[in-house]
């Protein structure tokens, strides 16, 4: 059996789906395989424990792999981790999670595209590579309109009595936290941005609260004027995916609208349209 074998990545864990004939037969998950954080060796072990033995005999024809970390300088660690462990595959691919997202939301032609999860990030895809990227700038310089954006904006407004009364009594009642833990998770312990983003499920159960709205509306408007709107966005619509961008739909299309800018497609992930991409 020929097929080939595509991996969407991020830092906590990776999915793949096994492709024959442009049709998803299987898909299978592991942990995340990020560069920044992980050796060639780890991610080597990774895919021969948590992957091979689900895979069939055969190898795979092909190999795409779109990962967070897969920067020019430390995708070929990814690279020599998959070619050791696919030795007959006649390609390997090791690309950005931004060009997974331009692949799989504008395929073979020029759009704008935008990832909106725990982080963001935007770019303009020319229809075969991305020829310009506003720089992200993590969630203390950028992010703006990611969910640990959106978090910070929540902790800090509610901590400085900048939201209502009612809503501050309701975010401590269904969170058990505190300034001080707050402030020492942000500031003291790892992974703080993954903490702040985790707030964005009370965002979305008390969207209907005018401040709340008025938050969410505020920070989508943040990233499009700040990034959107350096790309060609009077004749290109901006497509999203992610999870922020997935259950944040209709205030996305709002802040966009408040701008003139055209909403195209939005997805919760990029796998469907990759599948699609390599068929």
């Amino acid at each position: 059996m020929q097929y080939i074998l595509i991996a969407d990545s991020g830092s906590t864990k990776t999915d793949w789906c096994l492709v024959k004939d442009g049709q998803q037969q299987a898909r299978l998950e592991t942990k995340g395989m990020n560069p920044f954080f992980q050796t060639q060796e780890q991610m080597e072990e990774e895919i021969r424990q948590n992957l091979l033995p689900n895979l069939p005999n055969e190898q795979p024809a092909a190999v795409y792999f779109y990962g967070a970390g897969c920067t020019p300088e430390k995708s070929p660690l990814v690279n020599a981790s998959l070619e050791r462990c696919f030795p007959q595959a006649t390609a390997i691919e090791v690309n950005s999670d931004l060009l997974a997202a331009a692949r799989a939301l504008c395929g073979r032609k020029p759009g704008i595209a935008c990832i909106l999860g725990t982080g963001s990030n935007s770019c303009y895809y020319d229809g075969d590579a991305i020829s310009f990227n506003v720089p992200a700038l993590g969630f203390i310089l950028g992010d703006e309109g990611s969910g640990a954006n959106l978090g910070k904006r929540l902790v800090s407004d509610l901590l400085k009595n900048q939201l209502p009364a009612d809503l501050k009594q309701a975010f401590f009642d269904e969170h058990n936290t505190s300034q001080a833990d707050i402030i020492d998770r942000v500031y003291r312990q790892p992974f703080p941005s993954r903490f702040l983003a985790s707030f964005s499920p009370f965002l979305s159960r008390h969207r209907e609260h005018p401040a709340v709205h008025q938050l969410l509306v505020k920070a989508f408007k943040s990233f499009i004027r700040r990034n959107v709107m350096q790309y060609q966005y009077n004749t290109l619509a901006m497509n999203c995916i992610g999870s922020v961008a997935h259950y944040y739909c209709n205030e996305i299309t709002e802040a966009a609208n408040e701008l003139g800018v055209s909403i195209g497609q939005i997805m919760k992930s990029p796998m469907e349209g990759l599948v699609a991409y390599h068929s």
